[in-house]
């Protein structure tokens, strides 16, 4: 292998970020790009980069007019849900192609679709090829970060989280589900009916946890509720009032016996610093001994999703093959020097 051929599935904020990030690395090549808005396809992926030169690679409307070409492994940044993407996933895999998707689901997907969770590890193991969910959370900051810091640790008796980001970076999609520019009844509207779902993720980071921890969790419960404004607040996607909602305040607890053992909090708000909110990460692990780390501010969550899965393609394209999550792999770290002697050094060649 003399480079990592990647086809890069979805060109929105994530997915052209992560093509840009991919052009900068040593020993990688984008040769295939799908998307499926009319600007985009047919034109050369340089151009939608914004790159000052072709890359002679033309975004198409759909996979089949890449599934014959000669890659690696596919970059998918579409969907957020394990239904939605699975067909995409199916083809992928069919294709003997490696993959890594920014799906939040598919970070750890037993939890919400155990059916097709088991499909998609049928189809990665007898197509030789594996497939992981990853992003910055869940894939690092609520999960990941937290198993890590644990291995210092003799035992752990209760593990308490939070992210307070800025929304701000992110497009319509995630301000729709996160409420943003809702009224209060909207908001209330959008939580019964299903169309605000706040942070995709802490039914993957959870049982992600407990599973590599060996606590034992026998429910998640989940809250829910608005961040009213009190200034004008606007992003490249949305407009905020007084007295509209700004985000969604996200909770989760995973129990055992009526007992938190995991806390996870995740309030997400459009431009926090307008009324003095800092952003940050903070992990709280009580046991012994205790450990507590604080990232102030928030670890950055667009360069933070495009980095992970980039800097995954090496663990995932030597990696056994089946459908793996984070805890199955070894530990992610930044790449500096060639993609394919990161390969090797991973297959112990």
């Amino acid at each position: 292998m003399d480079k990592v051929k990647v086809i890069c599935w979805g060109l929105g904020a994530m997915g052209s970020g992560m093509a840009k990030m991919l052009l900068t690395k040593k020993d990688v090549e984008i040769v295939g790009a799908i998307d499926s808005a009319p600007s985009k396809i047919g034109k050369d992926l340089g151009e939608i980069l914004g790159c000052e030169g072709y890359l002679n690679v033309k975004v198409q409307d759909k996979f089949s007019n890449v599934k014959d070409v000669d890659a690696e492994i596919v970059i998918l940044a579409i969907d957020s849900f394990i239904k939605n993407v699975f067909p995409c996933i199916k083809e992928i895999l069919e294709s003997k192609k490696n993959c890594i998707t920014i799906a939040e689901e598919m970070a750890y997907p037993y939890e919400v679709n155990k059916d097709l969770s088991e499909k998609i590890n049928n189809l990665a193991k007898e197509n030789q090829v594996t497939i992981l969910g990853t992003g910055v959370n869940p894939g690092f900051v609520l999960d990941t970060l937290i198993i890590t810091l644990s291995a210092v640790c003799r035992n752990v008796k209760s593990i308490k989280a939070a992210r307070i980001n800025d929304l701000s970076p992110f497009g319509s999609t995630v301000m729709k589900t996160q409420g943003v520019g809702t009224t209060l009844e909207e908001f209330d509207k959008g939580i019964k009916d299903g169309t605000i779902v706040g942070h995709i993720g802490f039914r993957q980071s959870i049982p992600m946890i407990a599973k590599a921890l060996g606590l034992d969790i026998d429910e998640i419960i989940e809250t829910r509720e608005p961040i009213i404004s009190n200034t004008y607040r606007e992003t490249s996607c949305v407009k905020v009032e007084p007295g509209m909602v700004a985000g969604c305040c996200h909770v989760a607890y995973g129990r055992k016996n009526g007992k938190n053992l995991i806390t996870l909090e995740h309030p997400q708000q459009i431009n926090p610093q307008s009324e003095g909110v800092e952003t940050g990460d903070y992990i709280d692990i009580l046991g012994d001994a205790d450990m507590h780390l604080c990232i102030n501010p928030e670890t950055p969550g667009g360069i933070g999703t495009m980095a992970m899965a980039v800097n995954m393609i090496p663990l995932v394209i030597s990696s056994s093959a089946g459908l793996k999550t984070m805890i199955d792999l070894p530990i992610p770290h930044a790449i500096e020097n060639s993609f394919v002697e990161q390969i090797k050094y991973y297959r112990g060649e």
